[in-house]
């Protein structure tokens, strides 16, 4: 254990944990790694031995008030040395006194309330192969980077507990990547991004005032992606979510345990309709 070297991970070096996540069945997206790296630079950590890269976890600082931790991996053959403790600690000493979120593995809940945080909710990764739609998209639908981006960030407020101006401008206009919204009166109703990931393609985040602003927004982010193999991860708690989800024919293939190390923020969890990212909140 006391050969273990913990650094961070340089931006250009985020890459290495998206692809052990991919390796642990995860299925980041493809440009994941440089929007990843944007709103907290110095949040991602690597242990080595010798040179090589063992462990990888993330915590990222959001503001002075919010982190959200990640990319948890020890690699097979070093895990049980205590290798996964030191760099969790590491990560942990980043926050600082900030409130901490994460998405854990449901077996793990235990070990994570021996850190101090609690179960909020679960979120329900749902997928399976759709069809792109026949039809076009509503009138009332347009690409997300048309409208005023402060309508997104005013919007993106009620659902995401600190400020991410930078990383929501990057995941909206990242390669592969589509936005889609709904104006109802002239105000943002739903909107939400869809991008390719290592299988298919994953819609996330899904904002919107109800399900009926929700699923027309789906369908012109199908419409964007065509064919193929879908995701949405849903919170449990938003029984629309679940039920939009139900209603394109997506089944649960997956779940985390979402966690806090203090209250849950007071976040309209009824207009989440899809998690922007697992490991990222």
């Amino acid at each position: 254990m006391s050969d273990l070297q913990i650094r961070n991970l340089r931006p250009e070096e985020i890459s290495l944990a998206v692809d052990w996540a991919a390796a642990e069945g995860w299925n980041p997206g493809l440009a994941d790694a440089a929007c990843f790296a944007i709103p907290d630079a110095q949040g991602f950590f690597v242990g080595e031995i010798d040179g090589e890269a063992v462990a990888t976890v993330s915590c990222v600082n959001y503001d002075d008030r919010f982190a959200f931790l990640g990319f948890y991996i020890v690699r097979t053959a070093f895990r049980g040395a205590g290798h996964g403790v030191r760099i969790w600690n590491a990560a942990i000493a980043h926050a600082g006194s900030r409130v901490i979120g994460l998405d854990g593995v449901v077996a793990q809940q235990d070990n994570y309330r021996k850190s101090g945080f609690q179960l909020a909710y679960a979120n329900i990764r749902y997928g399976g192969a759709i069809a792109a739609p026949s039809l076009p998209p509503p009138t009332d639908i347009v690409a997300l980077d048309k409208i005023p981006f402060a309508m997104v960030e005013t919007d993106d407020a009620t659902v995401f507990p600190a400020p991410r101006i930078a990383f929501l401008r990057a995941w909206i206009n990242a390669p592969g990547h589509h936005g889609r919204a709904l104006l109802r009166d002239g105000k943002l109703a739903g909107w939400g991004v869809i991008r390719q990931c290592r299988t298919g393609h994953k819609i996330g985040p899904l904002v919107a005032d109800d399900r009926a602003a929700a699923e027309p927004v789906v369908q012109a982010l199908l419409a964007s992606a065509g064919s193929g193999e879908i995701f949405l991860d849903v919170p449990a708690v938003n029984r629309e979510a679940i039920a939009l989800a139900e209603s394109f024919g997506l089944k649960p293939v997956f779940e985390t345990a979402r966690m806090y190390t203090a209250a849950a923020p007071p976040l309209r969890i009824d207009r989440v309709f899809g998690v922007t990212s697992f490991e990222l909140g």
